[in-house]
């Protein structure tokens, strides 16, 4: 993405009723060049920056007919998926409302939901070529306990992936402090020829986060959902 922009640095007052850190982040969103590209561009969080960058990087995209996007709020990851492959099935869910977006079908659910596996491949319509995850437990400020939390997700979404993906389909989650541990790249390296950590500019260098890329589905963890086959 361009990051050229004009003007200087702004800089924003403490207003009476707006806290220091919340001053802080509002001037480091007016003088981000992501939130700046995003609105110039129509993506509805900067966030779209690094599955665009992901993407450059793994080649994720390309020939992708069928998507889930868990964790979809706002929505930009879609948007990018959608302005790549228009004709992609997509597939999303939150907890958190979302705006429609044209070609998408979404769920305001909880994906731990016992219900939202089979609703969300049912919507799917066959196997996936890629299941994304940019899913992120609530923090609580207790770094083992939030990772861990976050860490559930993620292999939750892995499992998800295993029983919805095409074979030599990818799975992309968001994990934190530094990577995915060793017990669950062990898990996806059963599952992907190729398992590797990337860490997209997009993403802030004070953020933890980091994400996984597991390409090259080995093929089905379980059977297929409802009598589902391969892409026709």
């Amino acid at each position: 993405m361009s990051r050229g922009g004009s003007g200087g640095r702004q800089r924003v007052r403490t207003a009476r009723n707006r806290s220091a850190a919340s001053t802080r982040w509002l001037e480091r969103q007016l003088n981000d060049p992501y939130v700046r590209q995003a609105k110039a561009e129509g993506y509805r969080s900067r966030a779209a920056y690094k599955l665009i960058e992901l993407d450059e990087r793994f080649g994720l995209l390309g020939g992708v007919q069928r998507v889930v996007d868990l964790g979809i709020a706002p929505g930009g990851w879609a948007q990018v998926v959608r302005k790549k492959m228009p004709k992609a099935v997509v597939v999303g869910i939150d907890l958190l409302p979302v705006a429609p977006i044209e070609g998408v079908t979404l769920f305001q659910m909880d994906f731990m939901d016992d219900r939202a596996p089979d609703l969300l491949a049912e919507a799917l319509g066959g196997q996936a070529d890629l299941v994304l995850s940019d899913m992120a437990a609530n923090t609580i400020g207790h770094a083992k306990t939030d990772h861990l939390r976050t860490m559930a997700l993620v292999e939750a979404g892995a499992d998800f992936a295993g029983q919805v993906l095409r074979p030599g389909g990818a799975y992309v989650a968001k994990v934190l402090a530094g990577g995915a541990d060793n017990d669950l790249v062990a898990t996806l390296k059963r599952m992907f020829s190729s398992v590797k950590h990337a860490k997209p500019p997009a993403s802030r260098k004070d953020s933890s986060e980091w994400y996984v890329i597991a390409q090259g589905f080995k093929g089905l963890a379980h059977p297929p959902r409802n009598g589902e086959g391969d892409h026709p």
